[in-house]
């Protein structure tokens, strides 16, 4: 079985993970367990506590309290609603939705193939105020290049039927 920090890993293509994990840590008071990232990062991809427990061999009811015990009252605490009765695992995913921790992705910046990203800074202004740095003005720009997604048609047929 892989280690914990390498399952569920799509959970950080949809969302904050690093800012969640921060945040949760707070609410809880110390730092998350590998296996309350690891739990967490199920849900977050979608998956019930019971599906979590079959991806991982583990005892469905031992993941389910763990979660219960764990994740859920910090995740509450965390986004304000520790006195909302938890009517579905699901309910998780919302509020951490409504928190703000799902990133934002639109279609027209999904690009398959992308090659190394140029990425430039340029500060319009910057001021002082009150022994404070106020930066105004921050223009960033990634230029980014994709590959063809598809080899050119010619080479497709050809090199695959040699002899009839």
């Amino acid at each position: 079985m892989p280690p914990t920090n390498e399952q569920f890993t799509q959970a950080a293509n949809h969302w904050d993970l690093e800012t969640l994990y921060i945040d949760l840590s707070s609410a809880k008071g110390k730092r998350l367990t590998p296996v309350e990232k690891l739990h967490l990062r199920g849900l977050l991809c979608g998956y019930s506590p019971a599906e979590i427990a079959e991806k991982l061999h583990k005892s469905v009811k031992g993941v389910e309290s763990e979660v219960c015990t764990t994740l859920y009252p910090h995740v509450k605490s965390l986004v304000g609603k520790s006195n909302e009765k938890m009517e579905n695992w699901r309910n998780i995913t919302e509020w951490l939705q409504e928190a703000g921790y799902k990133t934002q992705s639109s279609p027209q910046h999904q690009i398959s193939d992308p090659l190394p990203v140029d990425t430039w800074v340029k500060i319009g202004s910057i001021s002082i105020e009150k022994d404070k740095i106020m930066i105004i003005g921050v223009y960033i720009r990634n230029i980014v290049e994709t590959l063809p997604s598809q080899p050119p048609a010619e080479d497709l047929n050809n090199n695959n039927h040699t002899n009839n």
